[in-house]
């Protein structure tokens, strides 16, 4: 296939362009620090490690957040659900943006805008503006992601490009798996509020060095429209869908509003899609989808989140409230996951080189599965030598995964479209994670909702009346025991059982899910292939 992309390395008002096949006289821009390609990986790394960071270093201090400012499970939730929805409903288009007005700016303003976001929630006193803030970190992050993949693509020529992309898939793995330990050092040693802070500084370095080393790129056929009601309906259809799972638990999923939510996030993806294809330049080109392959790795991707963010939810609070260990001790119960996933990052880069997908994708999600059954296994005195090898069986499973879905998903994608597809293979990752907190949330409460009574019946302890039980409940779901002061310590100590047996319980359920998620993940991974455009985008620039 020949490639239809050029490059603009010049300033905005110079539409003088570069194609994508320039000999290697055309690369001078690259030499020195302006536009050189591993600098370029470096300044780009930095933003995204921030991002990537922000997805699970929350999950650790969570915790924290809840007991501070009073905040109930579902409020929670949607510290998490907010940023990753903002993400997932944004890339899309913010792909789209940086393809029409280039990817050197919407990646400066994307680091702004995020850090600045990030100083705010610092400084919230309240729940609700948490949330806030973390939706507008989520909308200005999604500027970072596709940018960074759009000038990684454009600065490295085609035979340095898998590489670029095996590193920049590395960081974002082991950004997303540290963040649990940078969260324990910093909630323990500082408090919940520098767990956010850390971006600014981050986020100023990596504003200087895209001043000084990133050049502008953009595609010669760029959108001049934007799909506005595409965006509506799927941002709607989004919300209903994951508000309809967060809700459940309380509203009873055979209640009305369960299903009006659900039916209507149903009829917002059937008119997002009738959309679509009517419309001249469309959100999503559904012809995308056209590609097996590329449709298979957009699923993985969804699936490999579920199963990873949903799960990690719920283990921070296993750690600290059913185990009783500190932010710190539960984030280095968690450092072997972090390192397979370093360590199996570019191991399995190497063996998607010489293998392609297939093969490695499929046994990292079996890996997954298994990982996820051993999870479901776990009790309230389970040793931290099992623990860890759950932990790090998990992490030797996601690396493929993190690092092969940009070549499954961009790679199968025409030339024309590998910013929307670069936006489509984040996408993926961040609904499947606020999915995945969301539906196993959902399965966590119903469990415990249907437990609890008899557990704290068979246990001999007083009755409780139907809004105690309630708010029994809710603490529950986080592993706290419902105990007040003054309760004697024999009662304390019952109560404290029927708790943590009943968050295992429920726990336990949530990771079995999960699990079958993963093993419905290894036979999608079957159907993706190497990129058949994966050489396309050879770089403007030259090494």
């Amino acid at each position: 296939m020949t490639s239809q992309t050029t490059v603009d390395a010049t300033e905005p008002g110079d539409r003088t362009s570069s194609t994508s096949t320039a000999p290697p006289g055309r690369a001078a821009a690259s030499s020195g620090l302006r536009g050189h390609p591993w600098l370029t990986l470096i300044t780009v790394a930095v933003g995204v490690m921030m991002v990537a960071l922000d997805g699970t270093i929350v999950a650790i201090a969570n915790p924290a957040i809840q007991k501070d400012l009073g905040a109930t499970f579902a409020q929670v939730q949607w510290i998490t659900n907010g940023y990753f929805l903002a993400l997932a409903v944004s890339l899309i288009t913010a792909g789209k943006l940086g393809d029409r007005f280039g990817h050197r700016q919407t990646f400066l303003i994307g680091v702004v805008g995020f850090a600045t976001a990030s100083g705010a929630i610092g400084l919230s006193d309240s729940i609700a503006l948490v949330v806030t803030f973390r939706v507008f970190q989520g909308l200005f992050g999604a500027l970072l992601m596709p940018a960074a993949l759009g000038l990684l693509r454009a600065s490295f020529p085609a035979e340095k490009l898998n590489m670029a992309i095996g590193i920049w898939g590395m960081v974002i793995g082991a950004s997303t798996a540290g963040g649990p330990i940078l969260g324990g050092v910093l909630v323990e040693h500082v408090n919940w509020q520098s767990v956010f802070f850390i971006n600014v500084p981050v986020g100023a370095l990596a504003l200087v060095l895209g001043l000084l080393i990133l050049t502008d790129h953009r595609a010669k056929n760029a959108p001049r429209s934007f799909d506005l009601l595409g965006i509506a309906l799927l941002s709607g259809a989004m919300f209903c869908l994951v508000w309809a799972l967060i809700k459940a638990p309380t509203w009873g999923w055979g209640d009305g509003r369960t299903w009006l939510f659900i039916g209507a996030s149903v009829l917002g993806f059937a008119l997002f899609s009738f959309w679509e294809t009517k419309v001249r330049e469309p959100l999503i080109p559904l012809t995308l989808f056209r590609s097996v392959p590329l449709s298979a790795g957009v699923v993985l991707m969804v699936l490999m989140a579920i199963a990873f963010m949903g799960g990690l939810f719920f283990v921070t609070f296993y750690l600290q409230n059913v185990h009783g260990m500190s932010p710190i001790d539960a984030g280095l119960h968690l450092l072997p996951l972090t390192g397979m996933m370093i360590v199996g990052s570019p191991l399995a880069g190497a063996m998607i080189t010489k293998l392609g997908p297939r093969i490695p994708l499929a046994g990292g999600m079996a890996a997954t599965a298994i990982a996820m059954y051993g999870m479901s296994t776990l009790k309230a005195d389970t040793g931290s030598g099992i623990m860890s090898l759950w932990f790090a069986l998990l992490g030797l499973g996601l690396a493929p995964v993190m690092v092969g879905a940009t070549e499954v998903i961009v790679g199968n994608a025409p030339m024309e479209l590998s910013g929307v597809a670069g936006g489509l293979q984040q996408a993926a990752m961040q609904i499947g994670g606020s999915l995945g907190t969301a539906v196993l949330g959902a399965v966590m409460a119903s469990k415990v909702d249907s437990a609890l009574p008899s557990n704290w019946k068979d246990a001999g302890l007083p009755p409780l009346t139907p809004t105690q039980l309630d708010q029994a409940s809710e603490a529950v779901q986080v592993g706290v025991a419902p105990t007040s002061k003054g309760t004697p310590e024999a009662i304390t100590a019952k109560i404290t059982g029927v708790a943590h047996d009943t968050f295992i319980a429920g726990m336990s359920l949530a990771s079995l899910v999960a699990a079958g998620v993963a093993v419905v993940a290894v036979l999608v991974a079957l159907l993706t292939k190497r990129g058949e455009n994966a050489e396309a985008g050879a770089g403007a620039a030259h090494i």
